[in-house]
């Protein structure tokens, strides 16, 4: 029993230790069953009697469904589900169990610790390992980045624990992958590797996964994380590409998310205002400056306007403020509708004011610790918020406003900021009761908030098909993984390093406490970091604001490093000169004939980030559009050919030539008079 594609076969039972077998280039992988502690006594969830569950079902982003239950053969009164989602042309198997019940059982730790393994494998014909971590947070940069390490064959003899969340094994002509969605800040693990001699590996809990006596019940099943599994002929580089396609493409059904809008953010004039002329972070939210930025962003190319905090009266209610916005937003969404822009507000999905509506019917709602709801504090020089817990009746309810502000004011990007992984072990919400200690209800909440996103975003979008919700990771301690990405996508760097990330003498006050905020190329050496993630997860999900000031060399390094798929912007627009106006909109108009290849297209780099030269090549193999980008910090000639055929059209900003060899490739040679950057469009159409 089980299902084909073009590119895999998957057999549901078959006997022995396999609880499915997935079969691709050539090679078969059997899959055991997962193991649960229930009732005190480790329990096999192999299954008996295996059928397939109703017809398969062709999900929005064109990836079918499969599903099939059987009867836990030790225990009857218990089920498992096995939900199978595969593309036709991807490699990647995205899956997950549910454990049902007829009869009520209890899940346990009867020696103080999680037992529950998802999933086990043997690498033993795999001789190399890769571990690819997503939740590393590099202080030098204040962001978080990508590590790709080498997993050597001694951490496989002393049994070491790895966070992942993506291992990647290949030899002998195949690869394979698997992977699980959840965040965290490494080394806060939630699920973990464990490897042991013999080059084998268990994907297993790490804690919060469920706690002590978590009921399995009639309507009260046991859902499990998506995990993924990939088998790709050929080797590391071959299974990411395989990989970071099916991420675009097929892991999330909320299409909007992996869409090359250009965004701009209010954000950073708020902060100049408050750290430069003095003012209010508050002061230039009001309809006045708001059509005036909407007006140079409409000129520039920008497709998404996001009013950053300060567009509501008061946090979880979330109405206009009619003082900063007397007609309620009605011109300023008339005045991007008339330029065919959408609109983005700021949210914190956590709080809620202290005379809201939401906080007065969501009392048993609130966070608290060990019995005591946080302190009130101010949010943003708006009224003082207290916290509500998104594991609890309260995200529900908190979709529904997102909903009701789509209708009424007609917003289309939702920005969350300030959501921390800890902060509730309250005992009256959905992560553990009176019975799970403290603990466990505090690494339940933990565990479980990526998940409660999710349900959020996507009942918006099940409402709102065009809504993408954007999750801010600027600071450590977020739920950074694969997790999130299944509904939404990242925020990842805000302006990079603070004074206090770095060693300054005590004596030594600057102005501000953002370090990369001036024009030049100093900022894109910081918000570049995030960059590598795009060989596995693609840069269209990891927004970063680059700035738009002169001189006009910083304005192309910034323009430069935003359409290697960052996509965003922000700074002073009332300030701009005519002159950069022309400049953003030029190149903008230029990247967008090809940003949908550029989204699309795999990665190809050389040199380090800040380095020289620095030089991405982002053009898509199948149709030789896209774009090449060098940066460089020294005066002088440098030369790249392109590892992919290129498309005969070409638009260049900067000082270069472009020849083609016999293959199709591009030679690239640019010239340098000073520091900063080229960029090279294949296939585009001028402005």
């Amino acid at each position: 029993m089980g299902f084909k594609t073009l590119l895999l076969a998957i057999e549901v039972g078959g006997g022995g230790n396999s609880l499915w077998t997935l079969s691709a280039s050539g090679r078969s992988v059997p899959v055991p069953a997962p193991v649960v502690e229930v009732g005190g006594k480790s329990l096999v969830l192999a299954i008996s009697g295996a059928k397939q569950v109703g017809e398969p079902r062709r999900l929005a982003n064109g990836a079918i469904e499969y599903a099939f239950e059987g009867t836990v053969t030790a225990d009857p009164a218990l089920s498992l589900r096995l939900e199978f989602r595969v593309a036709k042309d991807s490699p990647v198997v995205r899956f997950r169990y549910v454990l049902l019940a007829r009869e009520k059982r209890e899940v346990t730790k009867t020696a103080g610790v999680e037992r529950l393994s998802y999933l086990s494998l043997s690498l033993a014909g795999c001789p190399r390992l890769c571990e690819v971590r997503l939740g590393s947070f590099l202080e030098l940069a204040h962001s978080y980045v990508p590590e790709e390490r080498e997993v050597p064959d001694r951490e496989f003899e002393d049994g070491l624990l790895i966070p992942g969340p993506i291992l990647a094994a290949d030899g002998a002509g195949t690869a394979l992958m698997t992977a699980f969605e959840h965040g965290c800040t490494v080394p806060d693990a939630f699920i973990r590797y464990r490897l042991s001699p013999g080059r084998n590996v268990l994907m297993e809990a790490a804690k919060g996964n469920y706690w002590n006596g978590r009921e399995v019940s009639p309507g009260n099943a046991f859902e499990m994380p998506w995990l993924h599994l990939a088998l790709v002929a050929g080797g590391r580089d071959d299974l990411a590409k395989a990989y970071r396609e099916f991420i675009l493409r097929y892991q999330s059904e909320n299409l909007s998310t992996r869409k090359p809008w250009i965004f701009y953010n209010t954000w950073n004039y708020q902060e100049r205002n408050q750290a430069w002329n003095g003012k209010k972070y508050l002061d230039s939210m009001n309809g006045e400056r708001m059509l005036q930025e909407i007006e140079v962003a409409a000129r520039m190319g920008i497709d998404v306007f996001v009013l950053d905090t300060g567009w509501y009266e008061k946090t979880g209610d979330w109405a206009v403020s009619r003082k900063r916005f007397p007609d309620g937003l009605k011109a300023v969404r008339k005045a991007l509708e008339g330029h065919g822009m959408k609109l983005g507000l700021w949210f914190n999905p956590t709080v809620a004011a202290v005379s809201s509506r939401m906080r007065r019917e969501h009392e048993d709602c609130l966070m608290t610790w060990d019995g005591q709801a946080g302190k009130p504090g101010q949010v943003w020089e708006t009224e003082e918020s207290q916290g509500l817990c998104l594991v609890s009746r309260y995200a529900d309810s908190f979709a529904d406003e997102l909903i009701r502000l789509n209708r009424e004011v007609g917003v289309t990007y939702f920005k969350w900021d300030a959501v921390g992984q800890y902060g509730c072990n309250d005992p009256r919400h959905l992560h553990g009761g009176e019975s799970a200690t403290p603990g466990e209800r505090a690494d339940a909440y933990a565990f479980l908030l990526p998940r409660f996103m999710g349900r959020v975003v996507d009942r918006l979008v099940k409402a709102c098909p065009e809504a993408i919700v954007d999750f801010d990771i600027t600071e450590k301690g977020r739920a950074v993984g694969l997790g999130f990405l299944a509904s939404g996508k990242y925020f990842i760097i805000n302006t990079g390093p603070y004074n206090f990330n770095y060693d300054f003498p005590d004596d030594v006050k600057p102005m501000f406490i953002n370090l990369f905020v001036r024009p030049g190329a100093a900022r894109g050496w910081i918000c570049r970091q995030p960059l590598p993630y795009d060989r596995w997860i693609p840069s269209v999900l990891f927004l970063t604001h680059y700035l738009p000031d002169d001189p006009a060399a910083s304005r192309t390094v910034n323009m430069a490093s935003l359409v290697l798929g960052q996509n965003g912007i922000w700074g002073d627009l009332v300030g701009m000169s005519r002159e950069g106006v022309e400049h953003f909109h030029r190149v903008l108009s230029v990247y967008k004939t090809v940003r949908d290849d550029i989204t699309s297209a795999y990665p190809v780099t050389a040199g380090s980030i800040g380095g020289c030269p620095e030089v991405h090549e982002k053009v898509s193999a199948k149709t030789g559009r896209g774009v090449v980008v060098i940066f460089a910090t020294e005066r002088g000639t440098y030369s790249w050919v392109t590892e992919n055929r290129v498309d005969t059209n070409e638009w260049h900003e900067g000082d270069v030539t472009v020849e083609r060899d016999a293959a199709g490739r591009a030679r690239i040679e640019a010239r340098f008079a000073q520091p900063g950057a080229v960029m090279v469009f294949f296939g585009a159409k001028g402005p």
